[in-house]
């Protein structure tokens, strides 16, 4: 589906989104006569400062707003643009930004929703997609955190036997599939079907309910993730109460 394909069947009654430079920003109207604050990176655009700030601009006047409506972003990236200009600027701080004012609009309680249909990668990735509350995609979209060559430059292995990791263990391979198994991606919608019955269908979720380790789990993508976590938690937990009682 393209863009504006994807935009009409979610939002049926109509929307006010401005594009620019391939960032998108508005408003949409839900079936039910919801307000819905939609952005996105789209056109496979690397993600650099200008965008990132923009986007977190744009995420953190939402909070400010306090109105509480839901926020989708649509994504179709690139991977971080890995220009001397942008490392210089400090990339990754703008796109660490841009991750905590959507972990924070969630934290606010704006439901924050990410939709990629296209590709992504790399910073980009988890800086738009990864930090939503609930990620979805639709048939055809190509992630990666990071593709083989990357990172066999990385951790020194050949790609031969990070192909062999990739076939037996999601976590090492890029895709749809294997990022769904993992947990990352909740569920792959119907694009035959129309889109906006299945966004209502998550937003019915409650803000900050974050299963993805347990998805992991049930899929058999990340079998330690949920089991790691808790005990994490747990020992967090024993250790705050023995301050307390101490």
């Amino acid at each position: 589906m393209t863009r504006d394909e994807i935009l009409a069947s979610l939002f049926p009654n109509g929307s006010d989104i401005e594009i620019a430079n391939a960032i998108l920003a508005g408003k949409a109207t839900l079936p039910d006569g919801r307000p819905i604050h939609v952005l996105g990176i789209t056109q496979g655009q690397n993600l650099g400062v200008d965008e990132a700030i923009v986007l977190a601009g744009h995420v953190i006047e939402i909070i400010g707003s306090q109105d509480q409506a839901p926020i989708l972003i649509l994504v179709d990236s690139a991977s971080q643009r890995m220009s001397r200009r942008d490392e210089l600027l400090g990339l990754s701080e703008y796109l660490a930004h841009l991750a905590k004012a959507l972990l924070l609009a969630e934290a606010e309680g704006h439901r924050t929703v990410g939709l990629l249909y296209g590709g992504s990668a790399a910073g980009a990735f988890i800086a738009t997609a990864l930090s939503t509350g609930t990620l979805v995609a639709l048939p055809g979209a190509h992630p990666a955190v990071m593709d083989l060559p990357s990172m066999a430059r990385v951790t020194k292995l050949s790609i031969e036997v990070l192909k062999a990791k990739a076939e037996a263990t999601p976590v090492f391979a890029p895709g749809l599939d294997n990022m769904v198994r993992t947990g990352g991606i909740q569920i792959v919608w119907d694009e035959t079907a129309p889109l906006a019955p299945q966004l209502a269908t998550v937003l019915a979720q409650p803000a900050g309910q974050d299963d993805r380790a347990r998805l992991g789990t049930e899929r058999g993508g990340r079998l330690k993730a949920a089991e790691i976590a808790d005990r994490v938690v747990a020992l967090a937990t024993a250790s705050h109460q023995g301050v307390q009682h101490g």
